[in-house]
């Protein structure tokens, strides 16, 4: 089989799973028409520690906190002062709640904070409301769901979207935050917004490229709470700071309390990472946006590879780059997709912090070799990955893996390892892809990378 046969298979596999507002592929190949398992969840999990030293996360912390995603500037540093509480409301899906209180635990446990879920008719510090997908963007296009100050409700929102009650820049201490996330969608879906939304509705504010074990990163690849994240939010409600602070009466608190919570941070200096010019941005959010046409977006993505080396990266905002010319090169230029994930992947292996990242790649590399009749390869590829994406709690991209690996199985004639492992791939697609359609329809597109599969129904 040719490599661009080879890419044009694995091209509709790409929408599953990538991060960061992948294109969908309309084409669907295939349907799988197999029972479909009860659902399953993550076990309880604790985040690790932050590797970084404590001066490089008192510079993420003050340009997360002092700053808006737009770029516009914070004034002073606000938080809620006293108890938290929280609510859901709206048309809740099924897993909403049990993913609310499991968010909530671990705010308790690893940030210290002291919060609590009241019952829906109460007023709370922070209201999660549900609202159906097309509604919510329609108001706000680019957002899938997203946090807005001092407002309790949906209906709040639309009459006051346009006005100064929602403009984080005249805030001055918390007291309301409302939440708004998509009711229509996967489990994963929800529990993400879930993960980020309240964070933001707690502490930081703005996302930053740079960061490789954080939510508040535009890339998308972390989509639960990690431990460097925790450590943000522990930070921000120690009692040494208070809502009404200047940066720089933060910046010279932050050293005393970062010590006392993070004693391991102490040795090492501040990592040159420098910053992330506006012109990099913009190309990467061209590349992975909507409305533009294929190869706007593919010119974008290598516009921000030429960026990223001229001005001297070698981290993951290289790597991101490269991940995001390879995704939108495999339909038209394959060679380059490849060799772009080859780079990605490279570069995302050097530390232990960008392991998941390193796995969205090797997902795209096990899928070229299944679909070019390389079943040990891809099994070997899988293999290597799934305990960084099990420890990173997506589900999209496990099941992906697992059923790449159940496909190379069979191809190789292990039938019955990959009947077992079926079952448990469909279990984490239930939770990753939502809706049995969705399911069935994700899966039949890995199944049609079979080379086996490729004149008959899955």
């Amino acid at each position: 089989m040719t490599l661009r046969s080879a890419a044009f298979l694995c091209a509709a596999l790409l929408a599953a799973c990538a991060p960061a507002g992948a294109p969908e592929v309309a084409e669907r190949r295939a349907m799988y028409t197999g029972d479909l398992p009860p659902m399953r969840v993550f076990p309880a999990a604790r985040a690790t520690a932050p590797a970084r030293s404590n001066a490089a996360i008192a510079e993420d912390f003050l340009d997360l906190t002092f700053q808006l995603e737009s770029g516009r500037a914070l004034p002073v540093f606000t938080r809620f002062e006293g108890p938290i509480t929280v609510r859901a409301t709206g048309d809740l899906p099924p897993s909403l709640s049990p993913d609310l209180d499991r968010l909530i635990t671990r705010l308790r446990r690893e940030a210290g904070l002291d919060i609590r879920r009241v019952d829906a008719g109460r007023r709370a510090s922070i209201t999660v409301e549900a609202v159906p997908r097309a509604e919510l963007q329609r108001a706000v296009p680019q957002a899938a769901c997203f946090v807005v100050p001092r407002l309790q409700s949906w209906d709040e929102f639309r009459r006051e979207r346009r006005g100064a009650r929602v403009d984080w820049t005249t805030l001055r201490a918390r007291d309301r935050m409302a939440v708004f996330i998509p009711a229509d969608v996967s489990p994963q879906e929800v529990r993400d917004c879930l993960h980020e939304e309240v964070a933001q509705a707690l502490g930081p504010l703005n996302d930053l490229y740079r960061l490789t074990d954080s939510v508040f990163n535009d890339d998308n690849f972390h989509t639960v709470l990690t431990g460097f994240d925790m450590l943000i939010l522990r930070a921000t409600y120690a009692p040494e700071l208070h809502s009404g602070m200047s940066r720089a009466q933060v910046a010279r608190a932050l050293p005393g309390v970062l010590t006392r919570l993070n004693p391991n941070g102490r040795s090492g200096g501040r990592e040159a990472r420098g910053p992330t010019p506006r012109a990099w941005i913009d190309a990467i959010e061209t590349a992975l946006g909507p409305s533009t046409s294929e190869p706007r977006r593919r010119a974008a993505a290598r516009e921000a590879v030429e960026i990223a080396r001229d001005r001297g990266w070698r981290d993951n905002r290289l790597a991101f780059s490269l991940f995001a010319l390879g995704r939108l090169s495999l339909g038209a230029e394959p060679e380059t997709a490849l060799a772009a994930f080859l780079q990605a992947g490279g570069l995302y292996a050097r530390t232990p912090q960008t392991e998941v990242h390193e796995a969205h790649v090797a997902m795209q590399l096990a899928a070229f070799a299944l679909s070019s009749g390389q079943a040990t390869a891809a099994i070997d590829i899988v293999d290597a990955n799934t305990d960084a994406v099990a420890r990173a709690e997506n589900a999209a991209l496990l099941a992906s893996l697992l059923m790449i690996k159940v496909e190379a199985l069979e191809l190789i004639g292990r039938t019955a390892e990959a009947r077992a492992l079926r079952r448990e791939a469909l279990g984490w697609a239930r939770y990753g892809f939502g809706p049995d359609a969705e399911v069935r329809a994700r899966i039949g597109e890995i199944t049609a990378l079979n080379p086996r599969n490729r004149r008959r129904p899955s």
